[in-house]
């Protein structure tokens, strides 16, 4: 991988070595960035779910499990 030999963003340079241990493949580079974006907000929970290929938990990861949601709210 071209970025272990210090090639690439000066923030990956300092911590080397990396893995790479998830990809996507985009036909653009505003897609790509929108995506990269996106995930930067996840949990690491939804984060890693996405690693281990298991998208059928994004769903749940994705509520709210704050006291004040509504969903929450006891009647």
């Amino acid at each position: 991988m071209s970025i272990n030999l210090g090639k690439g963003a000066n923030y990956t340079k300092t911590r080397l070595p990396v893995h790479l241990v998830f990809q996507e493949y985009f036909l653009n580079i505003e897609d790509a960035y929108y995506y990269e974006q996106k995930i930067k907000k996840w949990s690491h929970a939804k984060k890693q779910a996405a690693i281990d290929d298991n998208w059928e938990l994004l769903p749940r990861l994705s509520e709210c499990k704050n006291d004040s949601h509504f969903k929450n709210k006891k009647r």
